[in-house]
């Protein structure tokens, strides 16, 4: 299995390669030159799988023995999800009326960024250590990202990690989840902007190719190809605990803000996963339009929404799925997100529009009020409490329209969030916050630096990485 970038300047990378890397040198993303096919056989042995069973066959089939001895490989999968709360790490839960809501939130940061991040945290390690190496993880956040990575880092004598996280668009919880960790590897930036505005001087240092080989500069966001890769496992668990007979449908419905998770999907499609997605968006609705109409357009700011790891007005992953439905033509996808980040707009043309739409086949808008209602129905039909991300999902299967006797796939509602890092979307529909796994984080000891609008990020975040290296140095 090698790797290339979705541009077109590097191929014929391995694993490690790009697991260390951030952007490609292209300022593109790095994708598996061949995406393997599964046959009937293989997947009717995948579905007697436990999920850490499934991210370990998955792994596989992207890293190479030669990289990771087998035995290896599942030694650090296996370590790296035994923080999470239940024993199957991975739960449906499977509501009255066919409301399946798939529980990713189980880890540390209740978040399903736990997910990929301890894998990949794991991964990073399990190199390092071969290597006697340090690198700087350098992340950018809009809620659950960043206190995912820190808990994969935290402690960790081969890594350091910077983290940039938009002030007062995260939930308080979210943000304390981030600033009481008072590890000497942690350093948290509070940015006075969205989290669009933070993704610029983080990718101005992974464009300076000196700063990123001096210091052995490496990314987490879902730019890092590892994050994807794990998130493929839960499409097929979801799809193994959902369908009525290996290779009948199933329809899986995401929340969506940088099209990381929706990837994710479209790659277990491709995989021969009989799967098909549907995208549920807020008001920042770049991702509805752009894989409704292809029209990837960046329109106004960044507005604040109930479900803020979705506030995004430029999902980046979409250049990964244009690559998949463009048949890898890297030199048009080149050519598309040249004029796209040159211009804030381009139209996705026909043909890889049609293509894309076989592997999502729906896309819908919710807004504040309805995420709202949604919370509050759930609640009183089910007596579930939903977060507001998983809200957006949840919404759809209130507003789907069926046919009367038409029967339909089983659906999966991708729930991204515990509710207990949202107490003021709860409150504000009339239910009681989930406190029990977060009250703790009011009373300790915060930790952060902060980021004024007029300052000059890039430099501010140069000289932190400098001065890692250089302490590291002297210790």
């Amino acid at each position: 299995m090698k790797y290339c970038s979705t541009r077109g300047q590097e191929a014929g990378l391995t694993f490690k390669q790009v697991l260390f890397a951030g952007y490609a040198k292209d300022l593109g993303l790095y994708m598996p030159e061949d995406v393997p096919v599964l046959g009937p056989e293989e997947l009717q042995h995948l579905k007697g799988c436990s999920f850490p069973e499934l991210v370990c066959e998955i792994a596989r089939k992207f890293i190479d023995e030669a990289e990771i001895p087998t035995t290896d490989l599942e030694e650090v999968i296996k370590d790296s999800l035994k923080r999470f709360r239940i024993p199957e790490v991975v739960r449906v839960e499977k509501l009255k009326g066919g409301l399946n809501i798939v529980e990713l939130f189980h880890g540390t940061t209740l978040a399903f960024k736990d997910l990929g991040l301890s894998v990949v945290c794991g991964l990073l390690s399990y190199f390092l250590a071969e290597s006697s190496r340090h690198v700087t993880v350098l992340v950018g956040t809009s809620g659950d990202t960043g206190s995912a990575a820190i808990e994969g880092v935290r402690g960790r004598a081969n890594m350091d990690i910077v983290v940039l996280l938009p002030k007062g668009r995260c939930t308080a919880i979210q943000e304390l989840q981030m600033t009481t960790v008072l590890e000497d590897n942690v350093h948290v930036y509070r940015v006075d902007g969205s989290s669009d505005d933070l993704d610029h001087p983080i990718k101005q240092c992974f464009a300076d190719t000196q700063l990123v080989a001096k210091h052995n500069l490496i990314s987490v966001n879902s730019i890092n190809w590892g994050r994807i890769l794990v998130q493929v496992a839960h499409f097929f668990y979801t799809y193994f605990q959902l369908c009525e007979e290996v290779g009948c449908p199933v329809e899986v419905v995401i929340p969506t803000g940088a099209c990381g998770n929706i990837t994710a999907g479209c790659i277990a499609q491709k995989m021969g996963l009989p799967i098909t997605l549907v995208a549920g968006v807020n008001t920042n609705n770049i991702v509805a339009r752009t894989l409704g109409e292809g029209d990837f357009s960046v329109k106004g700011d960044v507005v604040t929404s109930l479900a803020p790891a979705m506030d995004i007005q430029v999902p980046y992953n979409v250049e990964r799925m244009m690559y998949l439905y463009a048949n890898k033509d890297t030199a048009r996808v080149r050519q598309l997100m040249q004029e796209f980040e040159k211009s804030g707009k381009v139209t996705i043309p026909e043909d890889i529009m049609k293509a894309m739409k076989t592997g999502c086949t729906g896309t819908f808008t919710v807004d504040d009020d309805e995420i709202t209602k949604t919370l509050r129905r759930v609640h009183q039909e089910h007596h579930y409490v939903l977060c507001p991300h998983t809200a957006v999902a949840a919404a759809y299967h209130y507003s789907a329209t069926r046919k009367i006797g038409e029967k339909s796939p089983p659906k999966g509602y991708i729930a991204t969030a515990s509710p207990a890092k949202f107490p003021e979307a709860l409150q504000r529909a009339g239910l009681e916050p989930v406190t029990d796994l977060v009250a703790h984080l009011h009373s300790l000891p915060t930790r952060s630096v902060e980021m004024k609008k007029g300052e000059d990020w890039y430099s501010m975040l140069k000289a932190k990485i400098e001065s890692i290296s250089a302490g590291r140095a002297k210790a």
